[in-house]
């Protein structure tokens, strides 16, 4: 049950009025050289190739949102492919499922808006977590390509974060590995880091439009990542995971090792605010019936805030982490993660958790994760490095929980129409 401070109907409605304002204008479809269609709508997978891994369904109770469950399965090498994959409502048939080369994994599946037409996104390449490397892929309702999103000025497209804006422009990441003199927070002259890149490029002419760089903006010092034993080995101090249109035309960044969600202006890349981590804007507290962390924080290496509208926030609060940010050696500031819901008062600059959902099995996921907060009221969560995706209800109640093979699991998972 969700420990609920908040109303549902407050945040169905928030979340209704964030979803229409994302809806862009009418227009024609770019072009671009197309796949060839498959055969039938659930075959794509080329003859011989191993299977995207099945789905198994724990729950599945009346009241799930009808609509499709988008995920992006890893794959375990010899036994599942990894891939793209529509599920119907209940999880127990494919729509359509697309699976990726070999070496190569897939993120951030979703159907979104592009020229007025509804298309499926996502990310394919390599390095997912790392420095990754990689293409994000625009489709149509036929399944087939009408576009490719590659990140600008160099740099390589990162799988954390593909998003269509009103102005059928592209958010997308990336990871940068310079040089940085460390001396001041008790490092190296010439410690190897990995930056943070925000670029907003356009679709049609890739073009890059708008570039923020973390080492610009943000202190190293503002890290919760430990520094590495050698200089040589790249420090992922920031791990930028996220980026969302916010009010009054900002950008909302989220960043992983810091512990930190940063408000930004989408003219001069200047931080706005902060929420979170080490310098926050905001006092943090939790509700009645709520409960912060360890270090008395809302959330840790957290994943996805979802801004709502007035002054409300979602976050995938993972709780814990790896070793150098991977899977390993985990620790965690809370024995499970979770959903938060964030309320900002940027009047007496507090932030105060006012609902939470927990893992359905109160486990801990070291890595990725995201939150779909739903028109009606309800979140769809992909849990990230475990294998699960759930949707809980108005009132927290647990209405689909599924889970896939020991070993596999879906970097983000949401529920949309999809025709």
């Amino acid at each position: 049950m969700r420990k609920n401070t908040l109303t549902r109907y407050a945040v169905a409605a928030a979340a209704a009025a964030a979803l229409a304002a994302t809806l862009p204008a009418t227009g024609a479809y770019a072009t671009s050289p197309a796949d060839t269609p498959a055969d039938s709508p659930a075959a794509s997978a080329p003859a011989g190739s191993l299977p995207l891994a099945p789905v198994t369904v724990l729950t599945d109770k009346p009241g799930t949102t009808r609509g499709d469950l988008f995920v992006s399965p890893s794959g375990i090498a010899g036994q599942y492919a990894s891939g793209v994959e529509i599920l119907s409502q209940d999880g127990r048939k494919t729509v359509w499922s697309h699976a990726v080369p070999a070496g190569q994994s897939a993120a951030d599946f979703r159907k979104q808006t592009y020229r007025g037409k509804p298309v499926l996104t996502w990310w394919q390449g390599t390095g997912l977590g790392g420095v990754a490397e990689g293409v994000d892929y625009i489709y149509d309702d036929h399944y087939r390509k009408i576009a490719e999103v590659r990140a600008g000025n160099g740099y390589s497209a990162d799988g954390h974060e593909f998003l269509i804006t009103a102005r059928n422009t592209a958010l997308i990441l990336a990871y940068a590995v310079k040089t940085a003199d460390l001396r001041s927070i008790g490092g190296p002259a010439d410690q190897k880091v990995i930056d943070g890149i925000v670029q907003e490029v356009d679709i049609r002419t890739g073009k890059v439009l708008f570039e923020w760089n973390s080492a610009d903006h943000v202190p190293y010092s503002q890290s919760e990542q430990p520094l590495p034993a050698s200089a040589s080995t790249p420090w992922d101090w920031f791990h930028i995971n996220a980026v969302k249109p916010d009010a009054g035309g900002n950008l909302l960044l989220d960043a992983r090792n810091t512990w930190t969600a940063y408000e930004i202006s989408h003219r001069t890349g200047r931080v706005l605010w902060q929420l979170g981590g080490k310098n926050s804007s905001f006092t943090l507290k939790a509700a009645p019936g709520q409960v912060l962390n360890d270090k008395d924080r809302i959330f840790a290496w957290q994943h996805d805030p979802q801004p709502l509208g007035n002054g409300l926030y979602t976050f995938f609060d993972n709780e814990s982490a790896g070793v150098a940010n991977t899977g390993s050696g985990a620790v965690s500031e809370l024995p499970y993660s979770r959903v938060v819901t964030v309320r900002l008062d940027s009047r007496t600059h507090t932030a105060t958790l006012v609902a939470s959902d927990d893992q359905p099995d109160l486990l801990t996921a070291s890595s990725q994760g995201n939150a779909q907060p739903l028109a009606n009221g309800h979140i769809v969560v992909g849990w990230g490095s475990l294998p699960y995706v759930s949707e809980f209800g108005r009132k927290g109640e647990l209405l689909f929980h599924a889970r896939f093979p020991a070993g596999v699991n879906t970097y983000r998972a949401y529920r949309y129409d999809w025709r």
